[in-house]
């Protein structure tokens, strides 16, 4: 019987994994449809994702939740939305600045997402990537089974948009439910997805046994 593959213990990213969560997110996105939507140029595109990445990773490791692989060959971030959850740190300016040229379709971008997303209560799943070398060994099943046990305490539903069809096909596998696109204009698709709420304690647990 074969072991475990390598890299599978997960752990929380810590501030000193910020580099390394953002040089594999920005690998695994730099061929996504809806990327090369936002920045065209490939060059741009890579100092684009680089920057804001990095931002979004630093920020989600204090405020949310990051889960990696011990060897960092994958990762998922998560964010926390309730009335007290911190907020994006950063505003219009920063972003313009940021994403140079990018910048209207970014707000185009966060505008659909936005059109999407739940005001109640939720976890959000900002990103989830693996390594091209460590695909297919149930790496991002096990990110996202590590943190429904912490969502699930809390009895919130997950939401996240991904942006091709084998993502959404993969998170349905896993009990997502898939609601209608999102059109970018003159651009590709994005997918939401829901996983509804898991109480902790089912309705009427303390009756099983009388």
């Amino acid at each position: 019987m074969s072991g475990p593959a390598l890299g599978t213990t997960i752990r929380p990213a810590t501030p000193q994994d910020v580099a390394a969560i953002t040089v594999l997110l920005a690998g695994a996105l730099d061929g996504d449809p809806v990327i090369q939507w936002l920045a065209p140029d490939p060059t741009e595109r890579v100092t684009v994702l680089h920057r804001l990445l990095a931002v979004d990773v630093d920020h989600a490791i204090e405020t949310g939740t990051v889960d990696v692989t011990l060897n960092l060959s994958a990762a998922a971030v998560w964010r926390r939305h309730d009335p007290d959850a911190p907020r994006w740190p950063l505003g219009d300016h920063h972003l313009t600045t940021f994403a140079g040229t990018a910048a209207h379709r970014l707000a185009t971008l966060n505008t659909a997402i936005d059109s999407y997303r739940s005001w109640a209560p939720h976890h959000w799943l900002s990103w989830l990537a693996v390594h091209p070398s460590y695909q297919r060994q149930g790496l991002a099943r096990e990110l996202l089974r590590r943190h429904y046990q912490v969502v699930d305490g809390t009895g919130w539903p997950v939401y996240t948009v991904v942006t091709t069809e084998a993502a959404r096909d993969m998170l349905r596998k896993q009990g997502y439910h898939a609601a209608l696109p999102l059109n970018l204009p003159s651009g590709p698709k994005l997918w939401p997805l829901s996983r509804r709420a898991r109480p902790a304690h089912p309705p009427n647990a303390s009756l099983r046994h009388c």
